[in-house]
């Protein structure tokens, strides 16, 4: 029986406004791909990124262009030849894993993790504004053991103060999102040091990076726009000491699971993020995360509303999917 695939694009809107140094937004738009097979369904959501020239139009027809191959069978392991890395790949390669566990029967947690799913503590982030304001947002969420804090710009040393001074209890990692430079990396990661950071995400534009390599990291540096898939990993050895894994760069959770054990064999420490998505975008990243040393995959906690059912999220615990929503 041929698979039945359908693409849908959905808006949800974010509780307030999320700002990182790049801009801002009110909604995430996802695109949710559908494919059906022997009276079952498997669905995956990815979230299409500007910041790799992806929109949701150009998502939409890179699914559409491979409808034939879906409908005729294509394997997860084809597909990572047939598609390129990125969010279209990955709502599609979701969608197969759900297909596959709905058809056997066989939840996904059962095929890729070593011990029965947990609860995993997960960052909760904070918008890029003013110290002010950032610190008011710490103050709100001073009880969540780690944070993330999205800077980038001019006044990141008082971002830094004012966030850490607000949530003196909270491990806190840094997400520059590529907003520092050459000029001020240096004072930057020692300040950082200085107020106790946990980790510093993307400080350097990817690409210009280099000197990444040449200075101290007093707080461990990890990257994100820099990495997207497992052959990108030996090139950052030397300048990372820490990798964000995210299924809408790598292509999904098959090539996820290739990134993510290779840098294991690099000596890379692993951290599993998100774009702004529904649950159904974090569902596989919360089984490909149970070994991860930081897990970001906050997205339904920052839409005023999420897909029904959702995740189950109890403060900074996310629980493992039911298989109702996937896998």
């Amino acid at each position: 029986m041929a698979r039945v695939i359908s693409v849908e694009s959905e808006r949800f809107p974010i509780a307030g406004t999320f700002t990182i140094s790049r801009g801002s937004k009110t909604e995430a738009e996802v695109v949710t791909v559908t494919i059906r097979e022997d009276g079952q369904s498997g669905r995956g959501e990815c979230v299409p990124y500007k910041r790799y020239g992806e929109t949701i139009e150009g998502v939409r027809d890179a699914i559409e262009a491979m409808r034939e191959q879906i409908a005729g069978g294509i394997s997860r392991a084809a597909l990572l030849d047939a598609m390129p890395a990125g969010a279209a790949r990955n709502a599609v390669d979701c969608a197969l894993w759900d297909l596959e566990a709905k058809i056997t029967g066989k939840p996904v947690a059962s095929s890729i993790c070593t011990a029965p799913p947990r609860a995993l503590e997960t960052a909760y982030t904070l918008s890029l504004a003013e110290p002010e304001a950032m610190a008011a947002q710490a103050r709100a969420n001073a009880l969540r053991p780690l944070l993330k804090v999205k800077i980038g710009g001019d006044s990141d040393m008082a971002r830094i103060r004012a966030v850490s001074d607000a949530a003196p209890a909270s491990r806190i990692i840094l997400d520059a999102n590529e907003g520092w430079s050459d000029d001020n990396i240096v004072a930057n990661l020692a300040f950082a040091a200085e107020h106790g950071i946990a980790l510093i995400e993307q400080p350097l534009p990817a690409g210009r990076d280099s000197i990444l390599r040449n200075i101290a990291h007093p707080v461990p540096i990890c990257a994100d726009e820099s990495l997207h898939e497992a052959e990108g990993l030996a090139s950052l050895v030397g300048l990372y000491d820490a990798v964000n894994i995210k299924l809408d760069k790598s292509g999904g959770l098959t090539a996820a699971l290739v990134l993510r054990d290779r840098a294991r064999e690099l000596g890379f420490g692993v951290m599993v993020g998100c774009m702004v998505g529904t649950s159904l975008a974090m569902a596989p990243a919360v089984l490909l995360a149970q070994d991860a040393d930081f897990v970001d995959l906050d997205g339904p906690l920052l839409l005023a509303r999420d897909r029904a059912p959702g995740l189950v999220y109890q403060g900074s615990l996310v629980s493992p999917p039911d298989t109702a929503l996937w896998g």
